[in-house]
C-alpha cells in the first residue's frame, strides 16, 4: 500500500518519525512535505498529498500542520478527499468506520509524537463499516 504525506514546518519533525514508522511496516511512502523547519504555506505541500490519493497514486494520506486545521481544510477541496482532524484513536477510528475518510488530519502542535503514529495505525488498521454509512459518505461531494 502507498501512503501519501505532506506537512508543513510545524509538523516535520513528526512526519520525519512517521515516514520511518509506515517503512518499517513495509508501507511505499510518497513525501510531499517540506523536509525543513523553515516557515512554509502548508497548502504547498497539502494540494500534492490530496492529488495523489484523489487520483489512486496513494491509497491513503496523512497530513500535519500547526493546528491541522488549516491542512484540513485544504485537502477537503478536493472533492475525491476526505479528510479527518483527529486527536484521539477514538476519532480516527469513527471517521475511518463511518465517514471512510480517506486523509488523516494531525495537529502536531496539540498531540505527542507518540499519540500520531498510534493515530497512523489506527487509521490504517481500521476498515469503513459501509451499510447505513454509505449513503452519507455518498452524500459528502458536491460534484455531480
Amino acid at each position: 500500500m502507498t501512503i501519501a504525506i505532506g506537512n508543513d514546518h510545524a509538523g516535520t519533525e513528526y512526519k520525519f518519525e512517521i515516514i520511518k514508522h509506515l517503512e518499517e511496516k513495509g508501507y511505499k511512502v510518497l513525501n510531499f512535505g517540506t523536509d525543513t523547519n523553515d516557515s512554509m504555506d502548508y497548502p504547498d505541500s497539502i494540494h500534492p498529498t490530496a492529488v495523489a490519493v484523489e487520483s489512486g497514486k496513494a491509497t491513503l494520506g496523512i497530513i500535519l500542520c500547526g493546528s491541522g486545521n488549516g491542512a484540513q481544510m485544504t485537502a477537503n477541496k478536493h472533492q475525491g478527499i476526505r479528510a479527518a482532524l483527529c486527536w484521539n484513536n477514538e476519532l480516527v477510528a469513527l471517521t475511518r468506520q463511518h465517514n471512510n475518510a480517506n486523509v488523516l488530519t494531525i495537529p502536531a502542535r496539540f498531540v505527542s509524537l507518540q499519540q500520531a503514529i498510534g493515530f497512523v495505525d489506527v487509521f490504517l488498521n481500521t476498515e469503513f463499516e459501509g451499510g447505513r454509512h454509505q449513503n452519507r459518505v455518498g452524500k459528502i461531494s458536491c460534484a455531480g
